[in-house]
């Protein structure tokens, strides 16, 4: 049973950090490219961050370029979203992403966690 468990969201002031988690169980991690998502109140739900199976390399949206890192610790199994200087605008539930590096082999989800930026 493939599981991605979410965790590090919460209530944070303008310019404040948070680091979300990631835990995969029932896959073998270092086989997905792993990526977050975030989907903010009656949007739709936007690729934030995405690293290869090596970690060796990453991709950002926009608007948290230079905010935001994406890494991963395929000894863990976890893959990681630091973010920094937030914003209210960053404001939404964001969700953990696997998608195995062959084609149709493999695409979960997690259940989400919120990340709210508020004063």
């Amino acid at each position: 049973q493939v599981q991605l468990v979410e965790s590090g969201g919460g209530l944070v002031q303008p310019g404040g950090s948070l680091r979300l988690s990631c835990a995969a169980s029932g896959i073998t991690f270092s086989n997905y490219v792993m990526s977050w998502y975030s989907q903010a109140p009656g949007k739709e739900r936007e690729l934030v961050a995405s690293i290869t199976r090596n970690g060796a390399s990453t991709t950002y949206v926009d608007s948290v370029k230079g905010r935001s890192t994406i890494s991963r610790d395929n000894a863990k199994s976890t893959v990681y979203l630091q973010m920094n200087s937030l914003k209210p605008e960053d404001t939404a539930v964001y969700y953990c992403n696997a998608v195995h590096f062959i084609r149709g082999r493999g695409d979960y989800w997690g259940q989400g966690t919120q990340v709210t930026v508020s004063s």
